[in-house]
């Protein structure tokens, strides 16, 4: 070998050191720019977020053995894996969905109103977060081989699965991705921010109330309008409504009353997977929670989101705080009420408050000198809603048209009288005539027919 190409251990050592000296320059730069943040600190919060910091530093001090090294990025690659998400996209989601003061301020405001130095450092910290961005999983597996003397790199993570980011915010991350310069995405985030808003109400669609916050749902029922049948009119007025609120005009709360398994809860809940994506959000609360819905209200006020407040089964008992509180937020008092929030309630109970024969008037000394008042303002709760929708009790037609187009959508293949033949005995001996027991029966038809079949 020409002797002139060959270079001696000490050569190669130097030329080693060089590439960590500038590895290590590298990292503190990130390091750096991670710690400079002054809107957007946040975002490197949580698992991932301290995972990647915690690999930075492992690599930049290097130990004899590197095992800190290796199983910081053994880590960082599990919790990327967890998630089904790169590095990039993770970190652009977490900016998507950042509570800080420019994101909650560009949800009611336009971005000309904002405080020049607000979108001054916002775009200084955008700046900071591209030099993270671009340190991706390969770049930290590159670095992790050369400073750890691995004869080749360790496997970079990639998914081409769906990971986390919903559809609105694949569309951001592309856009700001592309860009060469991040500054220029301040607009860009102050436009998805009034559009989609941020947090917990950019993730879920699905939220309920409990122990004094909103808490996401991971999985929210999937049921859809198309598979509810038989209660069209009150379908359609509830619709109407509901494109009212999401339209920006104020919209009337519902109150929808009737017996049970008419599919009263799952209309409600259908509007959801309807609507999510003109950002409306359902949000569940709980009978023994509405003592806590004149807050609830007000800190949903001035969000991007739509939001219908859904409270199901609803009664009250005499001297209840929930009642106290619905009322409030039902009739309003001199706040102004919000356009962006209605109340939805199902109930079994046309009056929702309960009434004994002893509530009734009679001639004893003790008696309440306006009694007749008080029972009727009891009586009239319900009408304090804008609008009421009766469910009446499936009859034996409505029933079994039912059972027919539901039959239908699950591609039963029976003769009509052999299905209403069965659909009449299942209801004989489960529950009645009603949406829900048609629904059991088609399901359980279903799974009956196709076992059947594979045996």
């Amino acid at each position: 070998m020409n002797n002139e190409t060959m270079s001696t251990p000490t050569e190669g050592k130097l030329k080693i050191d060089r590439i960590k000296n500038s590895i290590n320059g590298r990292i503190q730069f990130i390091q750096r720019q991670a710690a400079s943040l002054l809107i957007y600190q946040s975002v490197l919060q949580g698992k991932l977020g301290e995972a990647f910091l915690d690999l930075l530093q492992a690599i930049r001090y290097t130990d004899a053995d590197a095992r800190v090294c290796l199983q910081a990025y053994g880590n960082f690659f599990q919790l990327l894996a967890a998630r089904h998400q790169n590095w990039e996209e993770y970190l652009i989601t977490q900016i998507l969905r950042n509570e800080n003061p420019f994101s909650q301020l560009a949800q009611q405001k336009d971005m000309e109103s904002l405080t020049p130095a607000l979108i001054a450092a916002v775009g200084r910290d955008l700046q900071a977060l591209q030099s993270l961005h671009e340190c991706s999983c390969a770049v930290l597996s590159e670095w992790v081989q050369v400073v750890a003397h691995l004869p080749v790199s360790l496997t970079v993570w990639y998914s081409s699965e769906d990971g986390v980011a919903t559809a609105n915010e694949l569309a951001t991350i592309a856009k700001i991705s592309s860009l060469d310069n991040w500054e220029n995405a301040v607009s860009i985030l102050a436009n998805y921010y009034q559009r989609f808003g941020v947090g917990l109400f950019a993730k879920y669609q699905a939220l309920r109330w409990q122990n004094g916050q909103f808490i996401g749902v991971t999985y929210p029922d999937t049921i859809t309008l198309k598979e509810l049948f038989g209660y069209e009119t009150q379908r359609d007025a509830l619709l109407k409504n509901t494109e009212f609120l999401l339209s920006g005009h104020f919209a009337l709360n519902v109150l929808l009353y009737g017996s049970r398994g008419s599919g009263k809860s799952s209309l409600v809940k259908a509007l959801l997977n309807e609507y999510a994506h003109r950002s409306l959000r359902l949000l569940e609360v709980s009978k023994l929670d509405l003592k806590n819905l004149p807050e609830i209200v007000e800190k949903l006020r001035g969000l991007s989101q739509k939001f219908i407040i859904f409270v199901d089964d609803l009664s009250f008992e005499e001297d209840d705080d929930a009642f106290k509180a619905l009322k409030v937020v039902l009739e309003g008092n001199i706040t102004a009420k919000p356009k962006n929030v209605v109340v939805y309630a199902t109930s079994n109970r046309r009056h929702l408050i309960r009434e004994f024969f002893a509530d009734r008037p009679a001639p004893r000394n003790n008696d309440e000198i306006h009694a007749w008042d008080t029972l009727q303002e009891k009586l009239s709760f319900s009408d304090r809603f804008g609008l009421t929708l009766t469910f009446e009790p499936a009859d034996r037609d409505r029933y079994l048209e039912i059972v027919r187009q539901l039959a239908l959508q699950a591609s039963i293949n029976l003769t009509q009288e052999d299905l209403d033949a069965r659909a009449l005995q299942w209801a004989t001996r489960h529950n009645g005539r009603s949406g829900r027991t048609a629904k059991q029966f088609v399901n359980y038809l279903s799974a009956d027919l196709t076992v059947s079949v594979s045996e």
